[in-house]
């Protein structure tokens, strides 16, 4: 699955949500674990509404969002979009956060971790009406 982070240097997850000025994506699974770009975040509009609808677009295909910060109103607008944010509250390690998702991957998710896994997959014939 593809996660974002917020991170200044892509070795701490360092930034506020809002106030980043990129996101690093990278696809994780159980057994492996990859970077695969960088994205940035230009200003769109005026005001907060407008950035933060950017932002939740430009991450649109990923599943988890790793910040150090977010706000209400930004969170609610992610998992809106089926994004679930993770708040740190302080800096963390980037590559510890990815070891420690994987070895949770590797035993039994939680039920918000795996339907975060399955994201954009159809899952039954009903969800594809």
């Amino acid at each position: 699955m593809k996660i974002a982070f917020t991170t200044t240097n892509g070795s701490m997850i360092d930034q506020h949500f809002g106030q980043c000025e990129s996101f690093q994506i990278w696809e994780i699974g159980p057994d492996q674990a990859s970077f695969i770009k960088s994205v940035t975040t230009e200003e769109h509009g005026a005001d907060e509404e407008d950035r933060i609808s950017a932002r939740a677009k430009i991450l649109s295909d990923c599943a988890i969002v790793y910040t150090m910060q977010i706000g209400g109103p930004a969170a609610a607008k992610l998992v809106a979009q089926k994004i679930h944010p993770m708040k740190t509250n302080t800096e963390v390690s980037l590559p510890d956060t990815v070891a420690r998702l994987q070895e949770v991957l590797r035993g039994n998710p939680p039920p918000w971790l795996r339907k975060a896994m399955n994201k954009g997959q159809v899952t039954s014939f009903e969800d594809a009406e």
